[in-house]
Protein backbone atom coordinates (compact mmCIF):
# COMPACT_ATOMS: atom_id res chain seq x y z
CA UNK A 1 0.00 0.00 0.00
CA UNK A 2 0.98 3.34 -0.89
CA UNK A 3 -0.23 7.22 -0.71
CA UNK A 4 -0.34 7.53 -4.55
CA UNK A 5 -1.57 10.39 -6.82
CA UNK A 6 -3.66 12.99 -5.18
CA UNK A 7 -6.09 15.37 -6.10
CA UNK A 8 -4.36 18.26 -4.83
CA UNK A 9 -2.66 21.52 -6.48
CA UNK A 10 0.52 21.83 -4.37
CA UNK A 11 1.91 17.96 -5.04
CA UNK A 12 4.90 18.00 -6.77
CA UNK A 13 7.87 16.56 -8.33
CA UNK A 14 9.82 18.71 -9.86
CA UNK A 15 8.96 21.73 -12.82
CA UNK A 16 7.97 21.41 -16.46
CA UNK A 17 8.36 18.25 -17.69
CA UNK A 18 10.34 17.09 -14.68
CA UNK A 19 7.23 16.90 -12.68
CA UNK A 20 4.74 14.50 -15.27
CA UNK A 21 7.81 12.13 -15.82
CA UNK A 22 8.24 11.81 -12.10
CA UNK A 23 4.80 11.18 -11.67
CA UNK A 24 4.59 8.58 -14.76
CA UNK A 25 7.86 6.60 -13.01
CA UNK A 26 6.10 6.66 -9.13
CA UNK A 27 2.71 5.62 -10.27
CA UNK A 28 4.48 2.86 -12.83
CA UNK A 29 7.13 1.70 -10.14
CA UNK A 30 4.35 0.91 -7.74
CA UNK A 31 2.40 -0.65 -10.16
CA UNK A 32 5.59 -2.88 -11.13
CA UNK A 33 6.09 -3.69 -7.35
CA UNK A 34 2.65 -4.91 -7.28
CA UNK A 35 3.19 -7.24 -10.00
CA UNK A 36 6.70 -8.55 -7.86
CA UNK A 37 4.82 -9.15 -4.91
CA UNK A 38 1.97 -11.10 -6.42
CA UNK A 39 5.03 -13.34 -7.86
CA UNK A 40 6.56 -14.01 -4.81
CA UNK A 41 3.04 -15.18 -3.18
CA UNK A 42 2.59 -17.55 -6.38
CA UNK A 43 6.28 -18.68 -5.88
CA UNK A 44 5.32 -19.94 -2.17
CA UNK A 45 2.87 -22.71 -3.87
CA UNK A 46 6.06 -24.34 -5.86
CA UNK A 47 9.48 -25.93 -4.69
CA UNK A 48 11.38 -22.30 -4.76
CA UNK A 49 9.32 -21.31 -1.98
CA UNK A 50 12.83 -19.61 -0.47
CA UNK A 51 13.19 -17.99 -3.73
CA UNK A 52 9.65 -16.44 -3.55
CA UNK A 53 10.48 -14.99 -0.17
CA UNK A 54 13.26 -13.34 -1.90
CA UNK A 55 11.14 -12.18 -4.34
CA UNK A 56 8.67 -10.61 -1.83
CA UNK A 57 11.42 -8.82 0.24
CA UNK A 58 12.27 -7.06 -3.50
CA UNK A 59 8.61 -5.89 -3.84
CA UNK A 60 8.72 -4.45 -0.04
CA UNK A 61 11.74 -2.17 -0.85
CA UNK A 62 10.24 -1.00 -3.90
CA UNK A 63 6.86 -0.17 -1.95
CA UNK A 64 9.52 1.81 0.82
CA UNK A 65 11.35 3.68 -1.86
CA UNK A 66 8.13 4.97 -3.39
CA UNK A 67 6.81 5.60 -0.29
CA UNK A 68 9.72 8.08 0.38
CA UNK A 69 9.66 9.33 -2.39
CA UNK A 70 5.84 10.48 -2.39
CA UNK A 71 6.51 12.24 1.13
CA UNK A 72 9.34 14.19 -0.58
CA UNK A 73 7.15 15.58 -3.33
CA UNK A 74 4.44 16.27 -0.82
CA UNK A 75 7.29 18.04 1.41
CA UNK A 76 8.51 20.56 -1.82
CA UNK A 77 4.72 21.10 -2.55
CA UNK A 78 4.65 23.34 0.19
CA UNK A 79 8.55 24.35 -0.48
CA UNK A 80 9.32 22.34 3.02
CA UNK A 81 7.46 24.92 5.27
CA UNK A 82 5.73 22.72 8.17
CA UNK A 83 3.81 25.37 9.55
CA UNK A 84 1.13 25.19 6.29
CA UNK A 85 0.10 21.77 8.19
CA UNK A 86 -1.96 24.45 10.71
CA UNK A 87 -4.25 25.50 8.03
CA UNK A 88 -5.21 22.15 6.59
CA UNK A 89 -5.72 19.28 8.88
CA UNK A 90 -6.07 16.65 5.76
CA UNK A 91 -2.74 18.07 5.09
CA UNK A 92 -1.13 16.63 7.81
CA UNK A 93 -3.73 13.51 8.56
CA UNK A 94 -3.41 12.23 5.14
CA UNK A 95 -0.97 13.44 3.06
CA UNK A 96 1.75 12.71 5.28
CA UNK A 97 0.36 10.66 7.78
CA UNK A 98 -0.74 8.20 5.62
CA UNK A 99 2.74 7.28 3.57
CA UNK A 100 4.48 7.24 6.79
CA UNK A 101 1.94 4.99 8.68
CA UNK A 102 2.27 2.66 5.19
CA UNK A 103 6.20 2.75 5.22
CA UNK A 104 6.09 1.49 9.05
CA UNK A 105 3.59 -0.99 8.33
CA UNK A 106 5.57 -2.38 4.89
CA UNK A 107 9.27 -2.06 7.18
CA UNK A 108 7.40 -4.50 9.54
CA UNK A 109 6.44 -6.91 7.27
CA UNK A 110 9.74 -6.57 5.25
CA UNK A 111 11.41 -7.46 8.75
CA UNK A 112 8.85 -10.66 9.59
CA UNK A 113 9.68 -12.04 6.14
CA UNK A 114 13.64 -11.49 6.34
CA UNK A 115 13.41 -13.35 10.05
CA UNK A 116 11.65 -16.16 8.44
CA UNK A 117 14.17 -16.12 5.58
CA UNK A 118 17.34 -16.20 8.15
CA UNK A 119 15.68 -18.89 10.41
CA UNK A 120 15.38 -20.84 7.26
CA UNK A 121 18.95 -20.23 6.34
CA UNK A 122 20.23 -21.05 9.65
CA UNK A 123 18.56 -24.15 10.17
CA UNK A 124 15.85 -23.01 12.88
CA UNK A 125 18.86 -21.86 15.14
CA UNK A 126 17.49 -18.62 16.37
CA UNK A 127 13.85 -19.54 17.92
CA UNK A 128 13.18 -15.94 18.92
CA UNK A 129 13.39 -14.57 15.44
CA UNK A 130 10.14 -16.95 14.88
CA UNK A 131 8.21 -15.31 17.76
CA UNK A 132 9.27 -11.63 16.11
CA UNK A 133 8.33 -12.54 13.27
CA UNK A 134 5.07 -13.71 13.91
CA UNK A 135 4.16 -10.72 15.48
CA UNK A 136 5.36 -8.20 12.61
CA UNK A 137 3.47 -10.26 10.03
CA UNK A 138 -0.05 -9.22 11.89
CA UNK A 139 1.60 -5.27 12.75
CA UNK A 140 2.82 -5.03 9.44
CA UNK A 141 -0.81 -5.45 7.77
CA UNK A 142 -2.50 -3.95 10.23
CA UNK A 143 -0.78 -0.43 9.76
CA UNK A 144 -1.44 -0.81 6.09
CA UNK A 145 -5.41 -1.22 7.05
CA UNK A 146 -4.74 2.60 8.82
CA UNK A 147 -3.08 4.18 5.97
CA UNK A 148 -5.84 3.05 3.75
CA UNK A 149 -8.35 4.24 5.95
CA UNK A 150 -6.99 7.54 6.48
CA UNK A 151 -6.38 7.70 2.35
CA UNK A 152 -10.26 6.88 2.44
CA UNK A 153 -11.77 9.23 4.78
CA UNK A 154 -10.03 12.14 2.42
CA UNK A 155 -12.38 14.70 1.95
CA UNK A 156 -12.34 17.09 -1.84
CA UNK A 157 -14.86 19.97 -1.68
CA UNK A 158 -13.33 22.00 -4.21
CA UNK A 159 -11.55 19.28 -6.63
CA UNK A 160 -13.44 18.09 -9.63
CA UNK A 161 -15.62 15.55 -9.68
CA UNK A 162 -14.02 13.22 -12.17
CA UNK A 163 -10.99 13.40 -10.31
CA UNK A 164 -12.73 12.38 -6.98
CA UNK A 165 -14.73 9.10 -8.86
CA UNK A 166 -10.70 8.09 -10.03
CA UNK A 167 -9.32 8.61 -6.41
CA UNK A 168 -12.16 6.69 -5.03
CA UNK A 169 -11.45 3.41 -7.43
CA UNK A 170 -7.86 3.74 -6.08
CA UNK A 171 -8.83 4.04 -2.27
CA UNK A 172 -10.70 0.83 -2.66
CA UNK A 173 -8.83 -1.77 -4.18
CA UNK A 174 -6.35 -0.45 -1.45
CA UNK A 175 -8.57 -0.65 1.43
CA UNK A 176 -9.59 -4.25 0.52
CA UNK A 177 -6.02 -5.69 -0.28
CA UNK A 178 -5.04 -4.56 3.28
CA UNK A 179 -7.60 -5.97 4.69
CA UNK A 180 -7.09 -9.07 2.59
CA UNK A 181 -3.74 -9.07 4.34
CA UNK A 182 -4.63 -8.22 7.61
CA UNK A 183 -6.93 -11.56 7.94
CA UNK A 184 -4.64 -13.33 6.46
CA UNK A 185 -1.89 -12.95 8.94
CA UNK A 186 -4.29 -13.14 11.60
CA UNK A 187 -5.62 -16.47 10.63
CA UNK A 188 -2.41 -17.64 10.11
CA UNK A 189 -0.98 -16.68 13.67
CA UNK A 190 -3.71 -18.27 15.08
CA UNK A 191 -3.10 -21.50 12.90
CA UNK A 192 0.48 -21.74 13.79
CA UNK A 193 -0.22 -20.95 17.29
CA UNK A 194 -1.60 -24.73 17.45
CA UNK A 195 1.69 -26.39 16.00
CA UNK A 196 5.02 -26.54 16.01
CA UNK A 197 6.69 -25.25 12.68
CA UNK A 198 9.73 -23.92 11.77
CA UNK A 199 11.15 -21.43 9.29
CA UNK A 200 9.00 -21.76 5.59
CA UNK A 201 6.42 -23.54 7.43
CA UNK A 202 5.27 -20.80 9.82
CA UNK A 203 3.70 -19.36 6.29
CA UNK A 204 0.65 -21.68 5.82
CA UNK A 205 -1.41 -21.80 2.42
CA UNK A 206 -3.88 -19.62 4.01
CA UNK A 207 -1.77 -16.49 4.12
CA UNK A 208 -0.29 -17.27 1.09
CA UNK A 209 -3.76 -17.28 -1.02
CA UNK A 210 -5.28 -13.87 0.93
CA UNK A 211 -1.84 -12.83 0.02
CA UNK A 212 -2.11 -13.79 -3.48
CA UNK A 213 -5.62 -11.86 -3.52
CA UNK A 214 -4.42 -9.33 -1.69
CA UNK A 215 -1.49 -8.86 -3.90
CA UNK A 216 -4.55 -9.00 -7.23
CA UNK A 217 -6.27 -5.67 -5.24
CA UNK A 218 -3.20 -3.71 -5.24
CA UNK A 219 -2.60 -4.28 -8.58
CA UNK A 220 -6.41 -3.33 -9.74
CA UNK A 221 -5.39 0.09 -7.49
CA UNK A 222 -2.02 0.38 -8.86
CA UNK A 223 -3.45 0.12 -12.44
CA UNK A 224 -6.45 2.64 -11.72
CA UNK A 225 -3.90 5.24 -10.62
CA UNK A 226 -1.57 4.78 -13.29
CA UNK A 227 -4.70 6.10 -15.93
CA UNK A 228 -5.83 8.43 -13.02
CA UNK A 229 -2.39 10.13 -13.68
CA UNK A 230 -2.46 9.56 -17.38
CA UNK A 231 -5.86 11.69 -17.44
CA UNK A 232 -5.04 14.35 -15.12
CA UNK A 233 -1.69 14.90 -17.51
CA UNK A 234 -3.16 14.47 -20.89
CA UNK A 235 -6.22 17.47 -19.29
CA UNK A 236 -3.67 19.82 -17.11
CA UNK A 237 -5.30 22.71 -16.60
CA UNK A 238 -9.03 21.21 -17.40
CA UNK A 239 -9.50 19.36 -13.96
CA UNK A 240 -10.23 21.10 -11.13
CA UNK A 241 -7.22 20.25 -8.11
CA UNK A 242 -8.39 20.75 -4.71
CA UNK A 243 -6.39 23.45 -3.18
CA UNK A 244 -5.14 23.89 0.64
CA UNK A 245 -7.90 25.36 2.97
CA UNK A 246 -7.39 28.28 5.10
CA UNK A 247 -6.24 30.19 2.79
CA UNK A 248 -3.13 28.42 2.57
CA UNK A 249 -2.41 27.82 -0.99
CA UNK A 250 -2.89 31.71 -1.90
CA UNK A 251 -0.15 32.52 0.84
CA UNK A 252 2.07 29.29 -0.73
CA UNK A 253 1.83 31.31 -3.71
CA UNK A 254 1.98 35.05 -2.47
CA UNK A 255 5.17 34.28 -0.29
CA UNK A 256 7.20 32.15 -3.71
CA UNK A 257 6.43 35.85 -5.72
CA UNK A 258 7.60 37.62 -2.77
CA UNK A 259 4.49 39.44 -1.93
CA UNK A 260 3.88 39.25 1.41
CA UNK A 261 5.01 36.93 4.06
CA UNK A 262 4.14 33.21 4.35
CA UNK A 263 2.85 33.25 8.04
CA UNK A 264 1.45 36.41 9.41
CA UNK A 265 0.97 37.32 13.35
CA UNK A 266 -2.27 37.26 14.45
CA UNK A 267 -1.44 39.90 17.24
CA UNK A 268 0.19 42.59 14.30
CA UNK A 269 -1.58 44.22 11.74
CA UNK A 270 -1.49 43.60 8.41
CA UNK A 271 0.66 46.75 6.91
CA UNK A 272 0.78 47.75 3.23
CA UNK A 273 4.40 48.33 2.35
CA UNK A 274 3.88 50.35 -0.65
CA UNK A 275 4.80 54.12 -0.57
CA UNK A 276 2.43 56.34 0.32
CA UNK A 277 2.25 59.75 -1.80
CA UNK A 278 1.76 62.82 -0.46
CA UNK A 279 -1.36 64.74 -1.86
CA UNK A 280 -2.76 68.64 -1.44
CA UNK A 281 -6.00 68.42 -1.01
CA UNK A 282 -7.74 71.00 -3.68
CA UNK A 283 -8.84 73.61 -1.56
CA UNK A 284 -12.26 74.17 -0.74
CA UNK A 285 -14.51 76.50 -3.28
CA UNK A 286 -16.62 79.03 -1.69
CA UNK A 287 -19.52 79.73 -3.51
CA UNK A 288 -21.93 82.97 -2.61
CA UNK A 289 -25.09 81.33 -1.74
CA UNK A 290 -28.13 84.33 -2.90
CA UNK A 291 -30.13 85.08 0.47
CA UNK A 292 -33.79 84.54 -0.08
CA UNK A 293 -35.90 87.61 -0.37
CA UNK A 294 -38.90 87.56 1.89
CA UNK A 295 -42.17 87.58 -0.12
CA UNK A 296 -43.66 90.87 2.23
CA UNK A 297 -40.44 92.46 0.53
CA UNK A 298 -41.26 91.19 -2.84
CA UNK A 299 -44.52 93.05 -2.59
CA UNK A 300 -43.63 96.67 -1.71
CA UNK A 301 -40.68 96.67 -4.18
CA UNK A 302 -43.43 95.80 -6.88
CA UNK A 303 -46.22 98.81 -5.51
CA UNK A 304 -43.46 101.66 -5.08
CA UNK A 305 -42.26 100.14 -9.21
CA UNK A 306 -45.98 101.25 -9.97
CA UNK A 307 -46.39 104.16 -8.09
Amino acid sequence: MVKLASAREFRTYGSGLTKNRYEYINAGLYLFATVVLCSGFVSQLSSEARSGLVVILIALAIIIIVNLHDILAHFAGIDFRLSLMSFDLQLFFVEFAAPIVQILGTILLFLAILFIFIQEEKGYGIWKLEKHAMNMLVAGPVLWVVGSIHNSCQIYERADGHVQILQQFVYIPFLMGSLSFMLGAILNYRQQSKVFNHGLHLLGETWIWLGIFGSLLFFIGGLTNVIKVFKMQQMNGMMRLEKLRGGAHERLVSAREGRVPLILDHHQPIINHQPIINRQLPEETKVDIPIATPYKDVLIGAGRTKS
